[in-house]
């Protein structure tokens, strides 16, 4: 197996380190810019096209678009990616990180390759996924063995690839987070034309409350038919309660509009379409008392965090994205009982009648992106990884 490269003696040439990503989405471009900026690490990034996610322009890092082919095998949609293969020699690299899918055909022979070659391999992704049966996590964990390390999105997976019998020193975490820099100064703008706030708060008609918001796509794994239900259940209580819906979904926004027109509280309920941009999204946030996911929550969470929200969802941590791990129950959010809009409707009482837990709620969501879950955390899991250094 690959040793760890080593640039840190003088004149050590940089590390060259290739990234095969299945697309270029914008949230990742400050963490590869970030890595680029390493010293010592010289960084080049492979992305595709993956259907319904747009790729940006690299920026402050170099990036390389190669085409993702579509294969079918025994009925089943598998994904070619010749670039896995391509990079997989000195010649080209000193470390490659690999998409952890196996669902790419090109990956057994990219690892296979770069074993032969010398070349280090890290395996980057969730370790798992939500829908897959004991044979298919079984034939993961056995491509995985032909790596030489594993990079996952949070402590939780790590500890289940020890538990499993891998070396500690073949586990690393590069954790999941967003860069909060757009929100922080979304916030600053806002919060210093604090009467401007409060107008357009007037002006949407949210000048009352309590309000939910939520901000995502519409999709039926988020159980948005929860939280109409909840609504209905603390109308009588908070009467101008509104629950906030930013994001899009036609078939899925009239399933939830006929839902609570059958409850009661079409009216409590407010869908704003898609907003795009830190700038219009923010008052949003700020005046909100609560972001409530229902189910299925990743990258949103540190996205409330930034500004200081409260977060509510599911107990079922096995089916939420790894980023739930930012949770910390009565500290920086709540969860309530799976599938139950009587528990969805209890925590969000909960936060709506404790104005103390709160704020303590609010300050602890921004600690918890500011001090664990930023982009240099995240980076320096990845740098480590690059290195062999430490470990999960």
């Amino acid at each position: 197996m690959a040793t760890p490269p080593d640039s840190t003696g003088p004149g050590s040439p940089p590390i060259r380190v290739t990234i095969q990503h299945p697309f270029l989405s914008h949230y990742r471009v400050p963490v590869f810019r970030e890595l680029a900026a390493r010293p010592g690490i010289k960084l080049l990034v492979v992305y595709g096209d993956t259907p319904g996610m747009p790729n940006v322009e690299p920026d402050g890092f170099a990036g390389r678009f190669e085409t993702i082919e579509m294969k079918s095998l025994m009925g089943r949609s598998l994904l070619w990616v010749g670039s896995q293969i391509r990079y997989a020699t000195k010649k080209n690299t000193d470390v490659l990180i690999l998409t952890w899918n196996v669902r790419y055909l090109s990956l057994i022979p990219a690892l296979i390759r770069a074993r032969l070659t010398g070349v280090r391999t890290i395996l980057w992704g969730h370790g798992y996924s939500k829908t897959e049966t004991g044979l298919r996590s079984l034939y993961r964990r056995w491509v995985a063995r032909l790596g030489s390390a594993l990079l996952l999105y949070n402590h939780t997976s790590a500890a289940q690839f020890r538990e499993f019998g891998w070396p500690a020193d073949r586990v690393y975490v590069g954790l999941n987070s967003l860069d909060q820099t757009p929100m922080r100064e979304a916030s600053e703008a806002w919060a210093d034309a604090p009467q401007k706030l409060e107008d357009f708060r007037i002006e949407k008609g949210f000048d009352q409350g309590p309000t939910i918001l939520f901000v995502s796509r519409f999709d039926p794994e988020n159980r948005l038919d929860l939280l109409v239900e909840a609504v209905a259940k603390l109308t009588e209580k908070y009467p101008h309660l509104q629950a906030l819906i930013v994001g899009k979904g036609d078939d899925e926004r009239q399933r939830l509009e006929e839902l609570g027109e059958s409850l009661g509280v079409r009216d409590r309920i407010r869908f704003l379409g898609a907003i795009y941009g830190e700038e219009k999204l923010a008052p949003y946030f700020l005046f909100s008392d609560v972001f409530c996911y229902p189910a299925n929550i990743g990258l949103s969470i540190l996205h409330a965090f930034g500004y200081g929200l409260p977060v509510v969802t599911s107990d079922h941590i096995a089916g939420q994205n790894p980023e739930i791990e930012a949770l910390r129950p009565g500290e920086n959010g709540l969860l309530y009982r799976h599938g139950d809009a009587d528990s969805l409707a209890e925590a969000l009482d909960q936060i709506f009648s404790d104005k103390d837990a709160a704020r303590r709620m609010s300050e602890q969501a921004l600690a918890t992106v500011d001090n664990l879950f930023n982009i240099d955390t995240m980076v320096n899991g990845i740098e480590d990884s690059i290195r062999g250094r430490g470990s999960a």
